[in-house]
């Protein structure tokens, strides 16, 4: 095929499209040229469909690091298990996409988008997912329509596309966009507490610019027709139906309407198996070479659509209860919470926890205060190398009742505690004001749906109990939309059921002043402004009320940090003093470290300097040490020393630890002295004035110039100076 090219602009930069050149063995390949960023986006699917209850569509978001120029680390120096932000850009192509395949679909289909060269400042994440729609549109896979997104920023009121890191760093706005040209589809955010209006037009804006790109889509899919693969739909056998109903559609009724989760899911499980059991023996033969033998594939289609039928009562009880009785299966009203309950300090040895129950959700949260030195390091393609801030989201299998594997987090798992991290990052202390590394970790003991929400709330009481000077209270609440034509219904506080049946899942959170984090997904093609706008005001009421709770267990950050807690201080020095710190081979460090009962020293290029201990004796210690260490003694400033040490020609001034001068006699009195034991003695605490350094730090000192009365005469040229100390040694001085 011959190599064709299309080119526009997105945000002001090149987009251009070369088809036909590459990996030409896919059903669809592209690649994708967003400034200097390059993605190669193919997409593979099995020509037989699968028999599993749902579509197989797996997305693949893989950075190589030659992409940036850079040699991966760890001892293989080569690419190995997805990093948090491949997971989390994958899981973010994957949500917009899958509704928008054909119902009944299932055959397997892999999307993979490869960075072959990064520039931060064009985004490769939107262009790997404009590049995942547009090979879907030139394949032969069924697709119903394509999809776009952009990210959007906010610096001094004006809203930027694609913003890049430096923008994004002083945006109060960091907001990821999808959808089709007809609707929105996919939001993701974090805000620094903005108002429901404003992130609606940021929204409205992101959708502007969508719809421009997906028209862009358009021209270049026209030039490839495609013949779409056909697939089996699932054939419901009338008469089948008919007797399930007749005979299961009352029960299951009941069955939907079982307030605790665990019994109703029992109850309608237990159906299931009744009805696959009861209604499931008939046989099927077909005809092969003239014998009759079984049809295990008819058979299991057989079965499939009893399954199907028994979920469709359910689906249809839920979404009928909600949207014409305005009752939902557990009995609540369409915008009522349920039951609270907030608890803190439950584990002494933590620094922080708290425990946060919303009916049958609930969420252990707990915070670790660490040094700087604990940052967790990033291998990736973007320009941040550590992180400071972590949460960490662990759903083990009993916290829905069942068993299940053990083992390192899955995609949910990241991606609720992103979500989460997103969520309080926007109310944390900067690191001059607290200068720790912050984990918290939510492990989740029960789940009715909207556990990343309660992960929020049990993350920001855990963080005022630890005494985290936190901005404000953080709250989280997840919405859920029944929608019939163009009547809906917007749910607050979704359960499991409801979000596993309804057409939206939108979680917001927030502080009483606005929002911080944002999340939808949603199973139909998408939804309109006035949607976004109802959901997101009935999110607020909810979080309002949720913060209220909360505050009453507790209100503001503690004052004081856990005993159990680290302390930390943070000193500024002159970088170029970095080196006196730390000595040769790290020779004085090492000696502060020792001198103050292991303090923990963390020392930054741009001068910072963190000292961490228990005991903030040790730290105040360690830290007068070293800014003793890198103080420069002045000319002409009086100081109050220590006499050390007494020879003939003098006598040596400590000015402060690690830091002496020379005192010559003809500089210790007024008048002339035969000995300088005649007016001083080891250990005297005199005022000298500092009358010289030298070009190798050594320090000449005056006691005669520093006496009542004395001319402040210009320095005379010094008979002989001191260099300043290595920690632990007193120099030898010799007469010049």
């Amino acid at each position: 095929m011959e190599k064709k090219i299309y080119e526009t602009t997105l945000g002001g930069r090149p987009l251009v499209v070369e088809i036909g050149e590459m990996a030409k063995q896919a059903n669809g390949s592209a690649l994708i040229r967003y400034g200097e960023s390059t993605i190669l986006s193919v997409v593979t699917a099995k020509t037989e469909e699968s028999f599993q209850d749902f579509f197989p569509l797996m997305v693949i978001y893989q950075e190589k690091l030659y992409a940036a120029g850079k040699i991966p680390g760890g001892f293989l120096r080569r690419e190995g298990r997805p990093s948090e932000h491949e997971t989390l850009t994958s899981r973010l192509i994957d949500r917009p996409l899958r509704p928008l395949f054909p119902e009944g679909f299932k055959n397997e289909v892999q999307i993979i988008n490869t960075v072959i060269s990064s520039d931060q400042n064009c985004t490769p994440e939107m262009a790997a997912m404009f590049g995942s729609s547009l090979v879907l549109g030139i394949s032969n896979i069924p697709f119903t329509m394509p999809i776009a997104g952009v990210q959007v920023g906010r610096v001094d009121g004006e809203f930027i596309l694609n913003p890049t890191p430096e923008q994004i760093e002083v945006s109060d706005i960091d907001l990821i966009v999808a959808g089709t040209k007809e609707a929105i589809n996919m939001v993701e955010a974090g805000a620094k507490q903005i108002s429901e209006a404003d992130m609606l037009e940021a929204i409205l804006f992101a959708h502007d610019a969508i719809k421009t790109l997906i028209a862009f889509q358009e021209e270049i899919m026209a030039d490839f027709p495609v013949e779409k693969m056909t697939f089996t739909k699932l054939e419901i056998d009338e008469i089948l139906k008919k007797t399930l109903y007749d005979a299961y559609e009352e029960k299951l009724i009941n069955a939907v309407s079982i307030y605790d989760k665990l019994e109703r899911y029992h109850a309608i499980d237990a159906l299931r198996d009744e009805a696959v059991e009861t209604l499931g023996n008939k046989a099927f033969f077909r005809e092969v070479e003239g014998h009759q033998v079984f049809d295990e594939k008819a058979h299991k289609n057989y079965i499939k659509q009893i399954k199907f039928l028994v979920d469709a009562i359910v689906t249809a009880e839920v979404r009928r209860l909600i949207t014409e009785d305005k009752v939902r299966p557990d009995g609540r009203k369409v915008d009522e919470i349920r039951p609270l309950d907030s608890q803190i300090d439950l584990l002494p040895r933590a620094h922080g926890s708290a425990l946060f129950t919303r009916g049958q959700t609930q969420a252990l949260g707990t915070v670790t205060l660490g040094s700087i030195g604990e940052n967790q390091i990033i291998d990736g393609l973007g320009d941040e190398d550590t992180k400071r801030f972590m949460l960490h989201y662990n759903f083990p299998p009993f916290s829905v009742g069942e068993t299940g594997r053990y083992g390192s987090p899955g995609r949910r798992e990241i991606g609720h505690g992103a979500l989460g991290q997103r969520a309080l990052l926007q109310v944390l202390p900067d690191e001059e004001t607290f200068p720790y590394s912050i984990r918290v970790v939510s492990e989740i003991l029960e789940s009715n749906g909207s556990s990343s929400q309660a992960t929020i709330c049990a993350g920001s009481l855990a963080l005022m109990a630890a005494g985290v000077p936190i901005e404000a209270p953080v709250a989280g609440i997840a919405m859920g939309l029944i929608k019939e034509g163009k009547n809906y219904t917007i749910l607050t506080d979704i359960q499991g059921m409801e979000d596993h049946e309804g057409d939206m899942d939108f979680k917001v959170a927030g502080t009483t002043k606005g929002i911080t984090a944002l999340q939808m997904d949603i199973k139909i093609a998408g939804i309109t402004r006035e949607i976004l706008e109802e959901a997101l005001e009935q999110a607020r009421a909810a979080r309002l009320e949720i913060l209220n709770h909360m505050s009453k267990v507790i209100a503001k950050p503690r004052a004081e940090l856990s005993k159990y807690a680290p302390k930390v201080k943070m000193i500024r020095v002159n970088p170029e003093k970095i080196k006196d710190i730390i000595g040769s081979g790290g020779k004085i460090i090492n000696q502060i470290i020792e001198d103050n009962n292991n303090v923990k020293i963390d020392i930054e290029q741009d001068g910072r300097v963190f000292l961490m201990h228990m005991e903030k004796t040790w730290i105040e210690s360690a830290a007068e040490y070293i800014l003793n260490l890198v103080r420069d003694v002045e000319i002409g400033q009086i100081y109050e020393g220590r006499v050390t040490r007494i020879e003939k020609y003098g006598c040596f001034v400590e000015l402060w630890p690690g830091t002496d001068g020379l005192v010559h006699i003809s500089r210790i009195a007024k008048e002339r002295i035969e000995k300088v034991e005649d007016v001083l003695s080891i250990g005297d605490q005199i005022l000298v004035k500092c009358i010289g350094v030298d070009d190798r730090g050594r320090v000449d000192l005056s006691r005669r110039d520093a006496l009542p009365g004395a001319e402040n005469n210009s320095p005379e040229k010094p008979h002989h100076t001191a260099e300043r100390k290595p920690h632990g040694k007193r120099p030898m001085h010799k007469d010049n």
